[in-house]
C-alpha cells in the first residue's frame, strides 16, 4: 500500500499519549510530541487545518484539557472536534490531525449542546435542534443543508436506545429541507460517543464547502455489495466523490459488513466482519474511479474492546503505512461488532487502473 510520503492532497496523521501516568502526564507528553509535529510540517510548508481529538472520559478529562499547555498553544486555534469515543490503545487520549499546504474549501462546525439546551429533551428533539442550529449558522454564510453539507458525523449516547430517535428525527429535518426533492442525502456517519455535557444524548459534527457545485459531486454506490442506506429508511449516502482543484476527495460514510439486503455479514466473527466491510469499502472507492491504495486514514470503531488487538493485527498487516486509530464505540445495530470510516484522495486521470479489495480471511 501506498506510503505517507508519497504526493498527495493532504496529509493526515495520528498522535497517541503515553499509556501510562495520570492524564496531565499525558497531556504533557502528547503537547511536546504535538509541537514537534507542527514544527516538521511547518518545515514542509503543511499548515495543521483540522484536529479531531478523542477522549476516553469527557466529563472528567474535558476541564483538564482546556487548562493544558496542548490545547492553549496548539489545538484551540484549529477546527477541531472533541468527542469521548476511548482510544483502544490505552492512550486516555489521541489525535488525528490533518495538514496541509494549500487553503481549505472545507468548513468544519462542531455542535454540541448546553445543558440547559438538553435538560428534558429526549434524543429526537435534541437532533432536530442541532440540525436547526447548524441550518441558521450556514444561513449567516450564504449556505444551505441540502447544497453545502458535505458530511456529518453523529454521536449518539447510549446508541441501542437512541439510534433509532436520531434516525426519525435526521429523516424528518431532511424531508423538511427539501433533500428528498434533490434525490441525494448526505455522507454520513452515525456512531455512539459521548459528550462532557450532562444530559447530552447527541452531538454533531457536519463538512461544508461554501463554493460547491452539483458538479463537484458524485455519490458513490456499489449495489452488488451493499444497497443504500435509503432503501431501508435511513437517510445518508455510502460516500461521495469530490472534485477539488488538485483531483478528487472520497469521503466515506460508516462502513459496516452489510450486504445488498442490508442484513448482517458474518454475524458473530469481528474478523471476517473485517474482511467483508474493506470489500465494501474498495467496492465504493472503485465506483468513484479511486482504489484503496488512496485511502489517507481509517477510524475504526469497536463494540467489544477485546477485539483490538486481533483488528489493530490485520490492519497492520494490510495496510502498514496508513495511519488508523481505533476506538470503543458501539455501531448503531448490535450485529455489527466493527465500523470504519475513511477519506481517499486521487489525482485527476481517468485512465488510471482500478482494483477492488478482497478479502484474503
Amino acid at each position: 500500500m501506498r506510503s505517507q510520503t508519497d504526493t498527495q492532497m493532504d496529509k493526515y496523521t495520528v498522535l497517541h499519549a503515553v499509556s501510562r501516568g495520570t492524564f496531565f502526564e499525558r497531556l504533557c507528553h502528547l503537547y511536546m510530541k504535538t509541537g514537534d509535529y507542527i514544527d516538521m510540517e511547518n518545515l514542509e510548508k503543511r499548515k495543521p487545518c483540522y484536529v479531531k481529538i478523542f477522549l476516553s472520559d469527557a466529563r472528567n478529562q474535558y476541564p483538564q484539557l482546556l487548562k493544558s499547555q496542548l490545547w492553549t498553544e496548539y489545538l484551540c486555534n484549529i477546527p477541531h472536534t472533541i468527542v469521548e469515543q476511548p482510544p483502544l490503545n490505552n492512550s486516555k487520549i489521541s489525535l488525528l490531525i490533518k495538514t496541509s499546504d494549500t487553503a481549505k474549501r472545507g468548513v468544519f462546525t462542531s455542535l454540541r449542546l448546553t445543558e440547559e439546551e438538553a435538560a428534558g429533551k429526549d434524543a429526537y428533539a435534541q437532533t432536530v435542534l442541532l440540525f436547526d442550529k447548524y441550518i441558521a449558522l450556514a444561513k449567516e454564510k450564504g449556505m444551505k443543508l441540502t447544497a453545502n453539507c458535505i458530511r456529518t458525523w453523529l454521536y449518539i449516547s447510549d446508541i441501542d436506545t437512541n439510534y433509532q430517535a436520531v434516525v426519525n428525527a435526521r429523516n424528518d429535518v431532511f424531508e423538511r429541507e427539501g433533500m428528498a426533492a434533490t434525490g441525494h442525502s448526505i455522507t454520513s456517519t452515525g456512531i455512539e460517543g459521548n459528550t462532557w455535557v450532562p444530559g447530552a444524548l447527541v452531538a454533531i459534527d457536519f463538512l461544508s464547502v461554501p463554493d460547491v457545485k452539483d458538479d463537484d459531486k458524485f455519490y458513490l454506490e456499489a449495489p452488488d455489495k451493499l444497497g443504500r442506506a435509503a432503501d431501508y429508511g435511513v437517510a445518508f449516502e455510502r460516500g461521495i466523490r469530490l472534485k477539488e482543484p488538485a483531483g478528487y476527495r472520497f469521503y466515506l460514510s460508516g462502513t459496516a459488513s452489510i450486504d445488498p439486503e442490508g442484513n448482517v455479514v458474518y454475524p458473530d466473527d469481528v474478523k471476517k466482519q473485517t474482511g467483508r466491510l474493506l470489500e465494501n469499502i474498495g467496492a465504493l472507492l472503485s465506483s468513484g474511479g479511486a482504489t484503496m491504495n488512496d485511502i489517507r486514514y481509517f477510524v475504526i470503531y469497536l463494540r467489544d474492546l477485546s477485539d483490538f488487538a486481533e483488528v489493530d493485527k490485520f490492519m497492520g498487516m494490510v495496510f502498514p503505512y496508513t495511519p488508523r486509530i481505533i476506538l470503543e464505540a458501539k455501531v448503531c445495530r448490535p450485529g455489527w461488532l466493527i465500523e470504519m470510516e475513511c477519506v481517499a484522495e486521487a489525482e485527476l486521470n481517468p485512465n488510471r487502473s482500478l482494483e477492488i479489495f478482497t478479502s484474503k480471511m
